[in-house]
């Protein structure tokens, strides 16, 4: 098994599509993207953000279910993808034993996101979905772009924040 991190949620521009960003702990540090619907992004995202809705949302209730059946979710698993689709289980404790529940892969990690649970997948579907991270992703990347601008890189940025606020649009006409 590959243990991932949960990156993200974030939104594909060209389609408006939510995907979750998934990312081995260890190794290649390949990224695992899954595309997923609104609602279920919108609920790892409030996951992620700490924030409490105001009505428990499904993924809330399965975890107080979970909770008042004695049973924990010991790991996420996501097990294949067949033609683009993700599939994955949820393996529980329960005081009769281990059970494995089949889910989509978005309400896994929603689950897992709101109960701090280990995130994994098997080897056959990272080699088969995973995407080397493109350059600026690696930690040392994350800690160049963390340090503060040079001041000639601070001038050039204003200049620039400059230009976009006064911009007219009329400047552009023939």
């Amino acid at each position: 098994m590959v243990e991932l991190e949960l990156i993200g949620v974030r939104v594909e521009i060209v389609g408006n599509t939510p995907v979750i960003i998934l990312r081995e702990r260890v190794g290649e540090r390949r990224v695992l993207p899954i595309y997923i619907g609104k609602p279920e992004a919108a609920s790892i995202q409030w996951a992620l953000d700490g924030l409490e809705p105001p009505r428990p949302l499904t993924h809330d209730l399965i975890v107080d279910l979970l909770g008042a059946l004695r049973a924990r979710l010991e790991r996420v698993v996501i097990t294949d993808v067949v033609d683009g689709v993700f599939h994955a289980e949820m393996v529980l404790e329960t005081p009769s034993g281990g059970v494995n529940v089949s889910c989509r892969p978005s309400d896994a990690v929603a689950v897992a996101a709101r109960t701090n649970t280990i995130i994994q997948c098997t080897a056959a579907v990272i080699d088969d979905a995973g995407k080397y991270a493109a350059l600026g992703d690696s930690d040392e990347d994350q800690d160049d772009m963390d340090e503060s601008p040079t001041p000639d890189e601070s001038e050039l940025l204003g200049e620039f924040r400059d230009f976009i606020e006064n911009i007219n649009p009329d400047d552009f006409k023939p």
